[in-house]
């Protein structure tokens, strides 16, 4: 009898470096994982790899420097003043591309923060401080003097860091920090808005542009080499880049799906088993104590296989084996399972279920469980996690 339903790996790997023969070496080191004497585990039709962003990014070399970012600028953005929409508050994921955006504009960055909190929830005040003393703010549009006076600085309870100070300090004379909750507020000092937010990027592309503006999203910053050797990503730009250094940072990688359907069939090659795999970034997943969004990745997944497209068809067993009637929860279940095929979506049974994309799941998983420190453990496998409750 079957005791064991899904179940996640993280896989050590040496570390990669530029050039790298990705497909080979993650193929080669699952199967040396799977036939080890000390934790051996099958491989089998349907199981899942999961493969970091970072690691195919690092073989790819898929790097810019913030010099890179600038020339980017320079050739996208008019000269004069820019209203720089809606970023995010942190280091790894913002400073870098915004000393590179500040390099190359020719003119004052007014940068608009959103309030009390950014897109995927780092706060910039105090949340207890914003909801008793909102009622003294003049409008729904303010500067950091006012801030400062309503609300008083505040530190990020993670990593300690003044946000506004840090994101003004990066060129004094030229960055003015302001607040706001509208896009909209960004024409009162620019008609050239550079749209710094991630998910919300469509969004407040449209609005902008409706109202006469000329937008410049950061998924269009770095989508194109102009130097030999220079990273890019055609789709997502500057989206889902990381801190690598004072002068450079990571980029999300390219051609993730061809890389997913190559390492497919390598696994096909060797093993004879069809196995589904995503490349993953950040999971989409909150934070319960400091309401932080996981995602600041543009998407959780760039790219996967066929068998990882679309959503769960699933039952809620406790809903079915509460209401069984004259059959008993054991036979309910079974025979619930059995008629899903047929079932519909939004019925009683499915409450409670989540209705999420595979690849948000899955990616989710495989993020939980290699981590962000040193596992060492960037490619998961996983096992069971299509397999139903009647399945050996």
């Amino acid at each position: 009898m079957r005791y064991i339903g899904a179940a996640s790996r993280g896989i050590r790997l040496p570390v990669i470096s530029r050039g790298a023969d990705l497909v080979d070496i993650v193929s080669s080191e699952l199967i040396q994982a799977s036939e080890c004497p000390r934790d051996p585990f099958p491989l089998r039709d349907r199981d899942i790899v999961g493969v970091t962003e970072s690691l195919l990014a690092r073989a790819q070399g898929n790097y810019a420097t913030l010099e890179d970012i600038a020339e980017d600028v320079r050739r996208k953005v008019p000269e004069g003043d820019v209203a720089l929409l809606f970023p995010i508050l942190s280091r790894n994921r913002f400073g870098q591309i915004l000393k590179g955006i500040v390099r190359g504009v020719r003119g004052k960055v007014h940068i608009l923060l959103s309030y009390p909190a950014d897109e995927v929830g780092n706060l910039v005040m105090d949340p207890r401080e914003f909801f008793l003393r909102s009622g003294r703010l003049k409008d729904g549009l303010f500067g950091e003097q006012e801030y400062e006076e309503i609300f008083g600085r505040y530190l990020h309870p993670f990593t300690g860091v003044d946000y506004v100070r840090y994101y003004r300090e990066m060129d004094p004379g030229r960055v003015e920090i302001h607040f706001a909750n509208t896009p909209l507020a960004a024409l009162k000092f620019s008609n050239t808005v550079i749209a710094a937010s991630i998910h919300a990027r469509h969004l407040h592309r449209e609005i902008l542009e409706q109202a006469g503006a000329l937008v410049v999203s950061l998924d269009q910053l770095c989508s194109e080499p102009h130097r030999d050797g220079m990273g890019y990503n055609p789709e997502f730009g500057l989206l889902g880049s990381n801190f690598t250094s004072d002068g450079t940072v990571k980029l999300f990688p390219r051609d993730s799906r061809r890389f997913a359907l190559d390492l497919q069939k390598e696994f096909q090659a060797r093993t004879g088993k069809h196995m589904e795999v995503l490349v993953y970034g950040d999971g989409a997943f909150k934070d319960p104590v400091c309401g932080i969004w996981e995602l600041a990745d543009p998407v959780v997944s760039p790219g996967y296989t066929d068998g990882l497209d679309g959503m769960p068809k699933e039952i809620k067993l406790k809903y079915i084996a509460d209401n069984s009637g004259d059959k008993s929860p054991e036979e309910a279940v079974r025979d619930a399972i059995r008629a899903k095929g047929t079932m519909d979506r939004f019925s009683h049974s499915t409450l409670g279920t989540t209705p999420r994309r595979l690849t948000d799941l899955v990616g989710s998983l495989c993020d939980l469980t290699s981590g962000s420190g040193d596992k060492g453990t960037p490619v998961i496998h996983i096992s069971g996690y299509f397999d139903s409750y009647l399945d050996d």
